[in-house]
């Protein structure tokens, strides 16, 4: 959530940065025009309240002189300045709570080194790693080769939970669990970070806090008892809301979170290519990276995180290339973001497998992160980061797809073979 008082003194600065994200200038209009009216009522209520304190003090200065009359017409000012300004307090309570919910509703504010652009077809490379393979046949999708290796079952998962499921047999779900082992290792490990296994299931303050809610719920799945919980969309939500309302020592920071988790997500509006086979699915897994940071080291962090995710696609020998959000393609909560996009040989093209975020104060302001820095009393807002490390189905499909062989068979990367138990390949039956 953005800061009342910087978008206050700075609503023309604010106004365009949105409309580079392509939030019409009339929400700041409104928004204006709501704070312009809170307070004028807070203005009125102060100027009724000092009317009431001045006239309860007559009040004791009348009896004191036995001017009871007088006296009792200033108790019924007094009373009337009370329903007065417990009106006014009532409509100021409404203006607060319209600015808040119009607040809530407007995204992040594209850091000044975002590219400014409308869709992600304007989005900026950055780098590429690698080198695509080259095959001397016609090379398969990961849903023929899943299907044909007996590893890949689409049809019986359909049967079981509709569309966009899938059930992973053998070779590939050992596959499948190997990725989520070598992630974690690889972050833990050789980059600092600390596994957590957070809750799959979480509240409606969780998912504000992160910004899911209210602009997305269309896209999560909600428990229907009475408490009000949901399916996480990312391990983002509660990774990120794992120090919800909590001051932390500056010395802390950064904190850095790896951690494994299913998502849950409804897709709603996708549709075409990207709905076959596994790449776009109701459920899915990923190894999620959070960061809580300082302010001033949250950009610096922002690529180390980056360069984190893109590790693994290194040694996994996946190429790949590193794109740059422009201000309209940026994530509702982010200020700044890169994609990592692996090479896809049935798409012929780079698909996203990550996605890094700086989120600045935006997420931590709406969740009430915070940290104190030696010998200061006021607590400041940190600033969230986050990224896949990386997405595991997709991770898998692109394994298939690269490292697919003539005979239908697919080479398991060497550094996912001791997870594999020294497997080599994934074969058909009997070859």
């Amino acid at each position: 959530m953005l800061d009342l008082n910087y978008v206050r003194e700075n609503l023309d600065q604010v106004r365009s940065k949105l409309q580079s994200r392509g939030v019409p200038g009339a929400a700041l209009e409104d928004f204006a025009q709501a704070d312009s009216e809170r307070r004028r009522l807070i203005a009125e209520s102060d100027r009724l309240n000092a009317q009431r304190n001045a006239a309860s003090r007559e009040i004791g200065s009348l009896m004191k002189e036995g001017k009871r009359d007088q006296a009792e017409g200033r108790r019924a000012e007094v009373n009337t300045l009370k329903r007065q300004i417990s009106e006014l307090d009532q409509s100021r309570d409404a203006s607060e709570a319209r600015l808040h919910d119009m607040l809530a509703a407007l995204p992040n504010i594209p850091d000044d080194s975002v590219p400014v652009g409308k869709d992600d077809a304007e989005n900026v490379e950055v780098r590429r790693w690698g080198t695509r393979p080259e095959f001397h046949f016609a090379p398969q999708d990961h849903v023929d080769l899943g299907t044909s290796l007996g590893i890949l079952d689409l049809e019986r998962a359909a049967k079981l939970s509709g569309a966009r499921f899938s059930i992973l047999n053998g070779a590939g779900a050992r596959l499948s669990r190997a990725l989520v082992n070598f992630m974690l290792d690889v972050q833990t490990c050789e980059h600092g970070y600390g596994e957590t296994l957070p809750p799959f299931i979480v509240n409606a303050d969780a998912l504000f806090g992160t910004a899911q809610l209210p602009k997305f719920e269309e896209d999560l799945f909600k428990l229907t008892d009475e408490r009000g919980l949901y399916l996480i969309p990312t391990g983002e939500v509660p990774v990120t809301n794992y120090h919800r309302e909590e001051i932390l020592d500056a010395s802390a920071l950064p904190v850095k979170f790896a951690a494994y988790s299913p998502c849950f997500r409804s897709e709603a509006g996708s549709y075409g290519r990207d709905t076959r086979g596994i790449y776009r699915q109701h459920q899915f897994e990923k190894v999620e990276l959070v960061k809580l940071t300082l302010p001033e080291e949250s950009f610096t962090e922002l690529e180390s995180l980056t360069h984190d995710a893109e590790m693994i696609l290194q040694k996994l020998g996946l190429h790949y290339r590193v794109v740059e959000h422009v201000t309209g393609d940026l994530g509702f909560q982010a200020a700044k973001s890169y994609d990592i996009e692996v090479w896809l040989p049935s798409y012929n093209e780079f698909k996203e497998i990550s996605s890094c975020s700086n989120c600045t104060d935006f997420q931590a302001r709406r969740a009430q992160i915070r940290f104190r820095r030696a010998g200061r009393t006021k607590p400041e807002f940190v600033h969230t980061l986050n990224g896949s490390g990386l997405a595991i189905g997709r991770t898998w499909i692109a394994i298939l797809e690269n490292f697919q062989q003539e005979n239908g068979s697919v080479t398991i990367p060497e550094v996912l073979r001791p997870y594999m138990g020294g497997m080599e390949a994934i074969r058909r039956q009997g070859q």
